[in-house]
């Protein structure tokens, strides 16, 4: 392993801005970003596979080990900074964790009320393990037990003021802020996944972080028990946030 790479594990909960933030860090001429890599190792190894779209044709694409995805995420150093976009809820308990000890690991979390009627747009009827929630306290009780930083970000944050927070961000991460980080290109990059048919319509619209606009319509009633389940997790993670 090249210990001169600054390798950057984001660990989002889904729609959660983690590809627009994704977008942010691929504008970094010093940068390579990598869409979810262990999404073929998580639909290999739950039931998920059964519900998540095109799911057949990512487990046909991508590699399905995930030890061999780590080696891969500890061994890559084409460029001085990679920025590895994961899901909370693919870092599966099969997978050891020992590998976040050479990753600068960042939470990025939203606040349910606003995050489970997006993705229930998507994923029909969602349960706690599929939105992550819980998983990123597990994130951070692991990251305490081997004595590494544990960076906590809202989204609600960044879109408040994004150069502000990608400042603290960076800061945080130990690499200089690039204000080319704060815009980019209308469409599609060439390091989307497979999956962004399914998910990425709004990012590919977009050329910059969208402003915070709080959700104007009712909660779904059928979300609030899963949003009760949610909430406690979410209110610890929103005290911790940088």
């Amino acid at each position: 392993m090249n210990n001169s790479v600054t390798r950057i594990s984001l660990w989002s909960g889904p729609r959660n801005i983690s590809t627009a933030l994704m977008y942010s860090f691929a504008q970094r001429p010093d940068t390579k970003v990598f869409d979810e890599p262990l999404y073929s190792y998580y639909l290999h190894n739950s039931d998920a596979n059964e519900y998540h779209p095109g799911a057949n044709e990512i487990m046909e694409s991508m590699e399905s080990d995930g030890n061999k995805v780590v080696d891969m995420m500890l061994n890559y150093a084409e460029k001085p900074v990679l920025f590895f976009k994961n899901m909370t809820h693919h870092l599966l308990p099969s997978l050891d964790k020992g590998f976040m000890k050479s990753m600068v690991n960042i939470i990025l979390t939203r606040d349910p009320v606003e995050m489970l009627p997006s993705f229930a747009e998507v994923i029909e009827n969602p349960s706690i393990k599929d939105v992550g929630y819980k998983m990123h306290l597990d994130i951070v009780e692991h990251l305490q037990e081997m004595n590494l930083p544990v960076i906590v970000v809202d989204s609600k944050s960044i879109l408040l003021n994004p150069e502000k927070q990608l400042k603290k961000l960076c800061k945080a991460i130990g690499i200089p802020f690039d204000p080319a980080m704060l815009k980019w290109s209308k469409g599609a990059i060439s390091e989307d996944g497979i999956w962004a048919p399914y998910w990425y319509k709004n990012i590919h619209q977009s050329t910059s972080f969208k402003p915070y606009s709080p959700k104007s319509f009712p909660f779904p009633e059928k979300l609030k028990p899963l949003l009760a389940e949610c909430q406690p997790y979410y209110n610890q993670l929103s005290q911790m946030a940088v």
